[in-house]
């Protein structure tokens, strides 16, 4: 009863081995399904059907894997992930009516799956391991916690000790004894919003503090991850699957050449070849003349008409299986006569004729109204008009729409005749037209109800001309891309086709045929309605829904009727087998030919044998069953003849897959569980010539024991691709050649699109089709061979009435197998996930192909075909697009990518880098180094004192100038809150030096950390503290809604620093003592708080000097993207040279203006909030960043207002800006806001610079009046703040393209923009003048050319003096901060920034008239992923992800044992997120040539950002492996 089930692609059931004969016993499954209720025995006796036939061939290969007891790791996923849900607004229901058992089911899937149990969360892991290791030895029987309620408590036993063995060999050693107290946790909580930035610092790893003192008791992740944690068990199951032998056997890796990515594999010796002789043509018998076949198939008509009116020509049966009404011949030729008078002379005004001859109009009928449709066909053939049959649409999102529109196009037609009620039907506009459908030209629609005809005069008589070349009509055919195309048949091709399957078929006048498949086409049209009235046959149409109803309707119509031919397919023997019970009296000894439309499937040999075996005892004889082979091109191709009775059946070949996959024919004698059964489709047939040519490549003759394709010379096939005379040619008009490449003939053949080959006797013999064939590395395999292979997996638990979907996809230089299945909406987790490993594993075996991606829809979401089967080609667009919306999905990307190239092996280093510098020098490459401009000498003894320091400076300031504003600090709204003055700054410095020395009694040189939001009481403090002497510590107060995951980190830099004092404000005081504070640190150990808000006016005794400049001024805290929390001392000196240097870069002086949108909290942004101004006298404008989330515009209408031309922002600034404003440029315009005054807008950043986001911000503002010139970045490292920032003067920044390929092997080369793998890089601003950077081998340590990516080194006067170390650790404090290089200039003294880069000269010139030399910054070299022997960095993957679909907002990847895992933030509903994995995988191995481990799909805002806007790379890691992400989905990929 449930249709749709037999009607996808692979339903039908295939033989690998055995057949079903009488002698072989029933298996007790069969029986058991047998006896089920005939409502169950749709879907169970199928099943049971493969499962017989090859259960064998299944479950051999599942023994072999079983043997191993591997564990396959189990997605994890949110349960709210798991809710199925039947789409069905995208499932156009069936093109008859729906089935009960249909909407039952999806009622009963739309219910919601139960919560979790409350505790389900506390599950202790051991249990979770527990479970996973008692889980079968397929599968992980362990899923999520977050899926299932309690774990039930299991036996300890001898596998479970192994597991904790294998555990502990990837755990952490043991932590250092000592009763430290536990960690800051500083993820636990709400993950932190976008909007609130937060430094978290990865679990305690403070750089330059020593391994003993860093926290001993937080996890180090880096080198293992605790018993407890559930990632790692699964991680450790993946990488225990991935340990297996990879199939196929991997002799060859190819060479990673910059020409070629990946070179074809060099063929294997021992692949079996074609060995026999070149094909003869197999001839089909000569086409006999009858004297009495008629000169038309229209003659035939107007004779029977006129001679046997009363004679019935077709009887239509209603939904329940009852004769609805019999159509005479008399009546079908007066009905066709009255619509071609109409079509000819009544459609338009009196004298207007809109169809002549050879117009093309569409048929609309459904498969309910085969008279409708018989009356439209005949009638167009009489009028000489070109019917063109498709099937009714039923909605907007019907699979294929719109090619169906592309072959309304091609063919032209402008004209669609249905019936009033099908008209009814279909969908319409509100104002009751008909919908426009996608894709369609404009159509006017004609009922052709008798009613509406006009009967003709007396006089009037259709023309019926002799059979020509000209079409006589159209059929459409899907090809394998989903383009719908219309074969043209010509009269003549239409009349001999019917007259060979007469003299084949043996047709006698007045005979009785039911026919079961598709009237509009194929076997269905040719036999049933074209042959049929040729030879006056009265044909039975048993409609689809009718089927659907009462599955043995044509067995009772063949009785009933004594018919003497059928016409049927696999799946309605099936039916009819299932349902046989019931009728114990019928006979079907009347029939002489059952002829099966799809017999040149495999899988047929099953259907027909099952169903000899069921009705012999009904009086079916085995002589009389006749499978064909056909195509829409080449028409019918082969035809089993009527066997005469007691002649032996013909034999069947017994194949070896192996043989198959690589084209040649080898009789399987090994291996019983890789062969295929076929059974032969007959002669040729009569009249026609056939060749087998080899599929791709010019059309070569086969040799005997070769595969290829049918090829078809005869009067009686297509004749052309309507109004597409390209692929015409390639089809129609094909001459075989042979092997010398010469053509064997002039005679064009048709192209049949099946495989197969010629057998003893001349019998033809078909194995698969063009269309369902899937080249994997050099082999064939074939969709409905592996369909085959799935269904015998035990899937009656999982699959949803055998609904398997298989297509290749081309990912990485080759195809890749994905398969596709629908879910039972009562399936459960455990089972489906069994299923899928079950499935790679069988095919793994028994074809030898790995498997690329298998996914679970729910049921009825897969797109279907007029017929309810699976829409292929629809469905696979569906994978790419990430519109399918899995419920369970398995990437297997390890097995099947063998064409990786080869892991680059790094070079010993034997050649120093003084022999690589000489090589450099000798081939004419520069070292890689530039330099700024020099600082220059300060004369001017008032200069010196004035610049010595900077508390000086601002003391000379307040007597000289004391009115002059320095800072101006804006709120939202863009008011004014609060402005320093030189003097009022200074005398605020100094009530605070006093209460440092007064209340805090504060001792000269210790640490203070200064805890304030941005603005002026941050300055006025860190002056404060300078004017006593203090070392101030600038730390980004807590954020007061996230306290949980920012109060650690602000805790961990008080210990560090070993502050002596906090200052802050009144606020700030209060929730540093708050009860929510004491929940996520010990706020009893505070060190003194004393809040600034309200000091009294005193003066400390004197203003603190340093005795010498390399005194440390601050200490610049901050928490590197790898996680690392770092302190740098800065000295007077640096402070000096540093605030000179960026004023001769951006020409600062006292009446300068700039605008400062950045945190305060560390680097250059310190520097530029707090220092830059009281030392060059120009005054800021202040905007605290947060205040852009409530005010997007606040930053520019600033610079528009004050007329700004030099700002300084951030990228999270930027990025707020676009998001905000994204659509409001013509209102910011309208407010008058006028970017044009702005000259230089720097972008301050320790990180590559974001190309994209500076083009978007360029792009966007552009309309209001932003130079696209003014965008750049700045560059500076923890060992000094500021080495590029592009200033006011020099060339613009240069962007060039370089090579990624070379990049990953630290080469540089520079290709044109849009080349393919290309990377575009922008310069990080003007190196700094006194600064001179360098680029070094970090391994060597020697000077690098310029063709080379390497380590940037620094020396400048403004370095910082080193990290702040409490037992210092002198190792690390010289090579970071101290170092030489091994070769070239010994004695200068480098700081290494930790980043990747490059220098190149430009062709731009420097005001010197020196050509430019700029620097590249690509990334940090902590955060480079080592793989496959290449370095990657992370930000050119996360780019590459973040385009792979629309609903990935944000991404992060980072390796775990050697495993790359992607993790991505869904911004889309949660439906999409396992559509996500197969892209990010695809997306990955494309464009970086890497394999992706995990997959781990997240809610918006969990990956962590700094306050500069850098991804938390590492700290995400510890979170992923301590299992604090909460995530929606996991995907471990095999």
């Amino acid at each position: 009863r449930n249709p749709d089930y037999f009607l996808s692609v692979g339903i039908h059931a295939k033989i690998f081995l055995s057949l079903w004969g009488k002698k072989r016993p029933i298996d007790h499954n069969l029986q058991k399904y047998l006896n089920l209720k005939t409502q169950h025995c749709v879907e169970c006796v199928l099943l049971s059907v493969y499962a017989d036939i090859h259960t064998e061939a299944v479950q051999a290969a599942l023994a072999k894997h079983k043997e191993e007891k591997m564990a396959l790791p189990m997605p994890t996923k949110r349960r709210s992930t798991y809710v199925q849900s039947p789409i069905q607004a995208r499932t156009p229901p069936d093109s008859s009516s729906g089935s009960e058992d249909e909407t039952s089911a999806r009622r009963q899937s739309a219910v919601v799956a139960p919560p979790p149990s409350a505790n389900s969360n506390l599950q202790s892991p051991d249990s979770w391991i527990n479970r996973s290791v008692q889980g079968s030895s397929t599968s992980s029987s362990a899923s999520s916690t977050l899926s299932h309620g309690e774990a039930k408590p299991q036996p300890q036993s001898q596998e479970w000790m192994t597991a904790l063995l294998t555990l502990s060999s990837i755990t952490s050693p043991a932590a250092p004894s000592g009763n430290n107290a536990p960690p800051p946790d500083v993820t636990a909580g709400a993950p932190p919003s976008r909007g609130s930035r937060v430094d978290l610092p990865s679990n305690a790893v403070v750089r330059g503090m020593s391994r003993g003192q860093s926290r001993s008791s937080m996890m180090e992740t880096a080198d293992g991850v605790p018993v407890s944690s559930r990632v790692s068990t699964k991680i450790q199951q993946l990488l225990n699957t991935l340990k297996r032998p990879k199939r196929p056997p991997l002799s060859e890796f190819f060479t990673d050449d910059s020409e070629e990515i990946v070179e074809v594999p060099q063929p294997d010796p021992n692949t079996p070849k074609p060995e026999g002789r070149q094909i003869i043509p197999v001839k089909g018998e000569p086409l006999g003349v009858v004297s009495n076949w008629p000169p038309a198939l229209q003659a035939a008509l107007a004779r029977w008409g006129a001679t046997q009116g009363k004679s019935p020509a077709l009887t239509a049966l209603d939904i329940t299986g009852r004769v609805l009404y019999t159509l005479t011949y008399g009546k079908l030729w007066s009905r066709s006569v009255k619509l071609a008078y109409t079509l000819l002379n009544k459609l338009g005004t009196k004298n207007e004729q809109i169809l002549k001859p050879g117009d093309r109009v569409a048929l609309v009928y459904p498969n309910s109204d085969p008279g409708m449709f018989w009356v439209s066909f005949y009638g167009c053939l009489l009028a000489e008009v070109i019917p063109v049959p498709i099937e009714v649409p039923l909605s907007r999102k019907d699979a294929g729409i719109s090619q169906v529109g592309f072959l309304l196009g091609s063919c032209g037609v402008g004209l669609a005749l249905t019936s009033e009620i099908c008209l009814k039907g279909l969908p319409k506009t509100p104002t009751g037209e008909i919908l426009q459908f996608k894709g369609w030209p404009r159509l006017k629609w004609v009922v052709t109800d008798s009613k509406y005809l006009t009967k003709p005069s007396k006089d009037w008589q259709p023309h019926i001309p002799t059979a020509n070349t000209d079409p006589a009509y159209i059929e459409y055919k899907a090809s394998k891309d989903s383009t719908v195309v219309g074969v043209a048949v010509s009269k003549v091709a239409m009349l001999t086709h019917c007259q060979a399957l007469t003299q084949a078929c043996n047709y006698c006048e007045g005979e009785t045929l039911v026919n079961v498949l598709d009237f509009k086409k194929d076997m269905g049209l040719w036999h049933g309605v074209l042959t049929a009235v040729m030879n006056r046959i009265h044909t039975i149409s048993v409609p689809y829904a009718v089927m659907k109803a009462c599955p043995l309707s044509w067995v009772q119509r063949v009785h009933i009727h004594k018919a003497r031919i059928a016409l049927v397919k696999c799946r309605d023997l099936h039916w009819a087998m299932m349902a046989h019970r019931d009728q114990r009296d019928t006979s079907l000894a009347s029939l002489r030919m059952l002829i099966v439309a799809d017999g040149a499937n495999p899988w047929s040999v099953s259907s027909c044998d099952a169903f000899l075996n069921v009705f012999q005892s009904h009086g079916l004889k085995p002589e009389v069953i006749c499978p064909c082979a056909t195509s829409p091109e080449a028409m019918t191709v082969a035809i089993r003849r009527p066997g005469v009775l007691g002649t032996p059946l013909p034999a069947r070949a017994i194949l070896s897959m192996g043989g198959l996959s690589h084209g040649v024919i080898r009789v399987n004698t090994e291996d019983k569980n890789s062969a295929l059964t076929v059974q032969d489709v007959g002669h040729v047939m009569p009249g026609a010539l056939m060749c087998i040519v080899k599929p791709d490549g010019p059309p070569q003759l086969c040799k005997t024991d070769e595969i290829g394709e049918i090829i078809i010379n005869s009067r009686a096939g297509g004749t052309m691709y309507y109004n597409l005379p390209g692929v015409t040619k390639n089809t129609f008009e094909v001459i075989p050649v042979n092997a010398n490449g010469v053509p064997i003939g002039e005679i064009p053949f048709v192209r049949s699109g099946l495989l197969g080959f010629v057998g003893p006797g001349s019998l033809i013999f078909v194995v698969g089709k063009i269309e369902g064939l899937l080249m994997v590395s050099g082999r064939r395999h074939n969709a409905d061979d592996l369909v085959a292979t799935a269904l015998a997996v035990e899937p009656v638990k999982t699959v949803y009435r055998g609904r398997i979907a298989v297509f290749s996809v081309t990912v990485f230089y080759d195809e890749r197998v994905v398969i596709v299945a629908e879910q039972r909406p009562d399936a459960s987790e455990e089972d489906s996930f069994q299923w899928m490993s079950r499935v790679l594993q069988a095919i793994d075996s028994i074809h030898q192909v790995g498997l690329y991606c298998l996914a679970l829809v729910p049921a009825n979401t897969l797109p279907k075909t007029p017929l309810g089967g699976i829409h292929i080609s629809d469905t696979k667009q569906f994978f790419l697009d990430g519109n399918l919306h899995p419920c369970n999905i398995l990437m297997c990307p390890h097995t099947c990518v063998t064409n990786l190239p080869k892991p680059r092996q790094k070079q010993p280093v034997g050649v120093g880098p003084a022999s690589v510098m000489v090589g450099n020098l000798v081939a004419g490459k520069r070292i890689a180094q530039a330099a700024g401009r020099d600082l220059g000498m300060i004369e001017d003894q008032d200069l010196v004192r004035k610049h010595q320091y900077l508390t000086e400076a601002l003391h000379w300031r307040a007597q000289t100038d004391p009115d002059h504003v320095l800072y101006v600090l804006l709120n939202a709204k863009g008011v004014t809150v609060s402005t320093a003055s030189c003097v009022q700054l200074h005398k605020r410095a100094e009530k605070i030096a006093a209460a440092l020395t007064e209340k805090g009694s504060i001792n000269t040189g210790e640490n203070v950390v200064l805890l304030y939001p941005p603005g002026i009481d941050l300055i006025a403090a860190f002056y404060g503290c300078l004017y006593a002497g203090c070392v101030p510590v600038n730390v980004r107060p807590p954020h007061p809604q996230n306290l949980a995951a920012t109060l650690p980190t602000v805790r961990m830099i008080i210990d560090v620093s070993k502050a002596a004092c906090i200052l802050t404000t009144q606020n700030l005081m209060r929730t540093l003592r708050s009860k929510e504070a004491a929940a996520s640190v010990n706020i009893k150990t505070w060190p003194m708080i004393i809040d600034t808000d309200d000091l009294p006016r005193r003066r400390p005794p004197q203003i603190y000097k340093p005795p010498t400049a390399e005194m440390i001024a601050y200490l610049d805290f901050s928490v590197s993207t790898t996680g690392m929390l770092t302190g740098v001392k800065i000295s007077h000196a640096a402070v000096s040279a540093l605030c000179r240097s960026v004023k001769l870069q951006c020409e600062l002086y006292s009446s300068r203006q700039i605008a400062i949108c950045l945190d305060p909290y560390c680097g250059l942004g310190f520097v530029l909030w707090c220092l830059a101004s009281v030392y060059s006298g120009h005054q800021s404008i202040l905007i605290p960043p947060f205040e852009l989330e409530s005010c997007s515009s606040l930053w520019l209408s600033t610079l528009s207002q004050y007329r700004i031309r030099d700002t300084f922002c951030s990228y999270s600034v930027m990025e707020l800006c676009i998001k905000g404003l994204g659509t409001q440029t013509d209102l910011l315009k309208a407010r008058g806001v006028n970017l044009s005054c702005v000259r230089s807008c720097v972008v301050i950043a320790e990180e590559r610079p974001r190309l994209a986001l500076t083009h978007s911000f360029s792009k966007l503002f552009k309309d209001v009046g932003l130079s696209s010139r003014a965008v750049s970045t700045a560059f500076g490292s923890r060992v000094n703040l500021a080495i590029c920032l592009q200033g006011t003067t020099g060339p613009d920044p240069c962007t060039v393209y370089v090579d990624m390929k070379s990049l990953r092997h630290d080469r540089l080369r520079l290709v044109e923009r849009g080349a393919p793998q290309s990377l575009p890089l922008m310069e990080s601003g003007k190196i700094l003048p006194g600064v001179r950077v360098i680029i070094v081998n970090p391994e060597t340590r020697g000077p690098l050319g310029d063709s080379h990516l390497g380590e940037i080194w620094v020396n400048s006067p403004h370095n910082a003096s080193g990290y702040y170390t409490i037992y210092g650790e002198e190792s690390l404090q010289a090579d970071h901060f101290n170092t030489k290089l091994s070769f070239g200039d010994p004695q200068t003294l480098w700081a290494r920034t930790g980043y990747l880069g490059f220098v190149k000269r430009t062709e731009l010139l420097e005001a010197s008239g020196d050509r430019h030399d700029a620097l590249f910054v690509v990334g940090s070299l902590d955060e480079t992923l080592e793989l496959r022997g290449l370095r990657y960095h992370p930000t050119d993957i996360e780019t590459s992800v973040s385009r792979a679909h629309r609903s990935i907002a944000e991404s992060a990847v980072f390796t775990w044992t050697n495993l790359l895992v992607v993790v991505s933030e869904l911004c889309g509903s949660e439906q999409d997120a396992l559509d996500l994995v197969p892209l990010i995988t695809n997306v990955v191995l494309e464009e970086h040539h890497l394999i992706v481990g995990v997959v781990v799909i997240v809610d918006p805002g969990v990956i962590p950002i700094n306050s500069r806007g850098e991804k938390q790379r590492m700290h995400l890691r510890d979170s992923f492996l301590a299992d604090q992400l909460d995530p929606i989905y996991v995907a471990y990929n095999m």
